[in-house]
């Protein structure tokens, strides 16, 4: 046989063991269809669903407010969003640090970057108030499963056993809040609470909005939880386009001139900033201004979470405790 014909003979011999050998070997990989695993679904307050793949072991809290909730369950939250001056919460700002909660952002500045850092496996969102991102859910959840809440006139212990939820922690969630309602009962029966109606005020003075606490929010429920009775603050005092009154009344500073509780209660503040509310010339004739009852809610006060309760409770009890 010539040479140049033997040489094509061996190529097409060649060229066919190739074929065969690649018609034996197994097909590449093909993308699954099958759906990703899912370890649980959370329903969002939205109404939308988030199905989260497996137990959550990075969490990245984008509300100050619920960070302190779910530290406060031993969630694991890796990073959390601050407030608007840049700090945590000063009732749970040492056990944030103590757990090495990383702080991403100010209110109001989100960092999506920031985010990509931390590599959370769980994402929330809440879906009002100052800290909420809620405009960033499709960049988040892009990210990282993403569960959206709402704080908004709900306790601490609603909002827990929702969070327990998403981060199955719900035995323990529920340990905490029946040791929370045994300590709350029991400094009830402690108390000599001063005589009438209590309201509840955040006090900014003239010019300002000062915010009185409605009986059915969340600080009128504590308060009224340790056996006090709430006034109900005229709902017509709202100011508008300052949200719902559900928590406070939005009062303007001359309706805090018809309250008429004798004793009054100030959030943020203890009771040594209870001064310039004592000599408000305005208010000189409320009757708690004339009885001398008038208290600091605590310095923590404001948002009420499980750490701020707690702080609240331990002073009613230094206060009025038996």
């Amino acid at each position: 046989m010539p040479f140049a014909p033997f040489l094509t003979l061996v190529y097409l011999l060649l060229m066919a063991a190739a074929l065969t050998a690649c018609g034996d070997s197994p097909e590449p990989p093909r993308a699954s269809t099958d759906k990703a695993p899912v370890w649980r679904t959370f329903v969002n307050a939205d109404g939308s669903v988030t199905p989260i793949p497996a137990r959550p072991q990075r969490i990245l809290s984008t509300s100050v407010t619920v960070t302190g909730t779910l530290l406060a369950i031993d969630a694991p939250v890796v990073a959390s969003a601050a407030a608007a001056d840049g700090r945590f919460f000063g009732q749970w700002q040492a056990i944030a640090r103590a757990r090495q909660v990383a702080r991403l952002w100010s209110a109001g500045a989100p960092d999506l970057e920031a985010v990509l850092t931390v590599a959370p496996d769980l994402i929330v969102v809440s879906v009002s108030g100052a800290d909420s991102v809620g405009h960033l859910l499709p960049d988040l959840r892009a990210i990282a499963p993403t569960i959206l809440v709402d704080y908004g006139n709900q306790s601490w212990q609603a909002l827990a056993s929702r969070l327990a939820q998403a981060t199955g922690l719900e035995r323990q969630t529920e340990q905490l809040i029946e040791a929370f309602n045994q300590r709350l009962e029991a400094a009830k029966a402690r108390l000599v609470r001063p005589a009438g109606q209590v309201n509840i005020i955040s006090y900014n003075g003239p010019g300002m909005s000062n915010p009185v606490a409605t009986a059915d929010g969340v600080h009128g429920r504590l308060l009224t939880a340790l056996g006090f009775e709430v006034e109900e603050p005229d709902p017509t005092w709202h100011s508008p386009g300052m949200g719902d009154a559900t928590d406070f009344v939005r009062a303007q500073y001359e309706h805090l001139t018809r309250l008429t509780a004798p004793t009054t209660f100030l959030t943020r503040v203890d009771d040594r900033g209870v001064s310039d509310f004592l000599h408000d010339p305005v208010l000189a004739n409320l009757p708690s201004v004339r009885s001398g009852q008038v208290y600091g809610l605590g310095v923590h006060s404001f948002r009420i979470d499980y750490f701020s309760s707690l702080e609240i409770i331990d002073g009613m009890l230094a206060r009025f405790g038996r």
